[in-house]
């Protein structure tokens, strides 16, 4: 995949709560120190109820593509397993699209910032996933 010039990584962030993945989106976007990166969020079903929905994540994706690859980050269980299922299907995410194995905060916040400075997907991914390494204490 070759992305296009000056084009940024998309973040998808999908939690089981809309309220959660907006307020986390919001969160990294204002941790950027005002670079910017496609960010979305996929929170919720499609009725405002709990758990997640491949049509939003599906549509979140293609919202945040512009052709360097989209992260998607979640916060749960079965959010995987609908990423996972979205990803086999192989036509439902744009290409370039990786699942990333990071803490749903921690990790979005790195993966924002990172696509905001112009990281390409590789290092969006590992910057969100060296999230796990940090310590609080």
């Amino acid at each position: 995949m070759s992305a296009a010039p000056g084009a940024a990584v998309g973040v998808v962030l999908v939690s089981h709560s809309k309220e959660v993945a907006a307020s986390v989106a919001q969160l990294a976007q204002g941790l950027a120190g005002g670079g910017t990166a496609p960010v979305a969020a996929a929170g919720g079903t499609p009725d405002g109820g709990l758990g997640t929905s491949a049509e939003l994540i599906s549509a979140a994706a293609a919202e945040v593509d512009r052709g360097a690859g989209v992260a998607v980050l979640v916060d749960l269980g079965s959010a995987v397993l609908t990423v996972k299922a979205l990803l086999a299907e192989g036509d439902e995410l744009p290409d370039g699209t990786r699942l990333v194995d990071a803490p749903f905060v921690e990790g979005a916040v790195a993966a924002v910032v990172s696509a905001a400075a112009g990281a390409d997907l590789d290092a969006v991914v590992a910057a969100a996933s060296e999230a796990y390494a940090y310590r609080k204490e």
